[in-house]
């Protein structure tokens, strides 16, 4: 008998030891910048994809790059097993969010996750070359140490916002670093802003050469997600300042 398609559960396709990660997450929003940052972030490190998002609340779609199939809601781990990536592929309707948000932190706890890193892009003319954040307060105060604004005020919105405020609630400290991005193409140049602010607050070295070489190739793949975000913006994620 075929089980009935869940509500929202983190599927996982290979068993890992996590050693309390912290988790860096890119949804579809602004100029694409959670997604691209966050491929990038996956390939530099060699992380594995680990698990899929399983809910009836995504849409019926698939990703295809460069030919190949994939998931479009994936989790990977990097080799030491000290920090995941989530990305999702597609826009996200707001119905079931609270499912897919809970889910994600309920799998975030089991894995004795302590932080997770939302990176996002806000809509905007131009990209600024800066870096801006939003957490709670002691945390904002040390970011301003390493470069990174601090947002006076705004909102955020569709999961971003979601798991942000869950966070609020639960011993996971919720964060979002965010950049100044094209409105309406992927913008690879605000990514590669937001992955130099967490070299500079997490002490990593990521490489972000290939990322600042790729405009181009970046534009193409995510071309036609960045489309769909356009049409979907009112009811996908956002960041508004």
């Amino acid at each position: 008998m075929q089980k009935e398609f869940p509500e929202a559960e983190v599927f996982e396709i290979k068993k890992v030891e996590l050693k309390s990660p912290i988790i860096f997450a890119g949804f579809v929003g602004a100029g694409l910048v959670g997604p691209v940052a966050i491929n990038h972030i996956i390939e530099e490190l060699k992380m594995e994809e680990i698990a899929l998002m399983r809910s009836k609340y995504l849409p019926p779609s698939t990703v295809f790059m460069r030919g190949r199939l994939r998931h479009p809601f994936r989790f990977y781990a990097n080799p030491e097993g000290t920090i995941c990536a989530i990305i999702c592929e597609i826009t996200l309707k707001m119905e079931g969010l609270y499912s897919l948000v809970a889910s994600i932190l309920d799998w975030a706890e089991q894995k004795g996750s302590k932080e997770i890193v939302i990176l996002d892009g806000v809509a905007s003319t131009e990209h600024d070359d800066k870096a801006y954040c939003a957490a709670e307060e002691d945390l904002v105060r040390t970011m301003a140490d390493k470069d990174i604004n601090i947002i006076p005020q705004g909102f955020i919105t569709g999961i971003p916002g979601g798991i942000l405020n869950e966070c609020l609630v639960r011993e996971i400290q919720g964060l979002t670093l965010l950049a100044k991005a094209n409105k309406v193409a992927p913008d690879s140049a605000a990514a590669v802003t937001l992955i130099e602010a967490l070299n500079r607050f997490y002490e990593m070295n990521i490489d972000t050469t290939r990322l600042k070489e790729s405009k181009e190739r970046i534009g193409s793949e995510f071309s036609e997600l960045s489309q769909k975000y356009v049409e979907h913006r009112e009811e996908t994620s956002g960041m508004y300042m």
